[in-house]
C-alpha cells in the first residue's frame, strides 16, 4: 500500500483531508512560501516563542487607525520582516486600500495586496488581506 503522505508541510489552518491523510498538505514549494509569508505578515512581534522580533504585526499596526502614516509603517514593517526572515522574496508592490480609495470597502475596512516573486524558483504570487478595524 502506497503512503498517502506526499506533501512538503501541513497546510494551515489545519483541515481534515481524507486524500492527503489526516490533514491537508502543501504540495509545492510555492504553497509553503505563501503560507510562511502569510504567517510572517499576520504574526505580531513577541507572539512567536523564542523569536521575539518575528512578525510584521499587521493587526497591531492597523489598530492605530487608518491613514498615510499607518500605511507607511505597515509597508516598512513588511519590508523589514521580509529582509530579516524571508530574504529570498522580492517585494514588487504593497498596495493599501481603504474606503477612500475603494468604495466597495466599509469605512472600517482595509485591503492589503502584496505582490511578490521568488526569482530563483520562478514563482510570482499575490497575498491579499481584507481586515476590519474595530475599536
Amino acid at each position: 500500500m502506497a503512503n498517502k503522505l506526499q506533501g512538503i508541510s501541513v497546510s494551515l489552518p489545519l483541515t481534515v483531508d481524507k486524500t492527503d491523510g489526516p490533514y491537508r498538505l502543501n504540495k509545492t514549494v510555492g504553497d509553503v512560501i505563501r503560507q510562511n509569508f502569510k504567517n510572517l505578515i499576520l504574526t505580531s512581534p513577541g507572539e512567536r516563542i523564542m523569536v521575539p522580533d518575528f512578525g510584521a504585526g499587521l493587526k497591531r499596526i492597523l489598530f492605530e487607525g487608518l491613514g498615510e502614516r499607518t500605511n507607511e509603517r505597515l509597508v516598512t514593517a513588511i519590508q523589514e520582516q521580509v529582509l530579516e526572515f524571508m530574504p529570498f522574496i522580492n517585494l514588487e508592490k504593497v498596495l493599501i486600500r481603504t474606503h477612500d480609495t475603494e468604495a466597495s470597502l466599509a469605512l472600517n475596512e482595509v485591503r492589503i495586496r502584496i505582490e511578490y516573486n521568488v526569482g530563483s524558483l520562478n514563482i510570482n504570487d499575490t497575498l491579499e488581506f481584507t481586515e476590519e478595524i474595530t475599536t
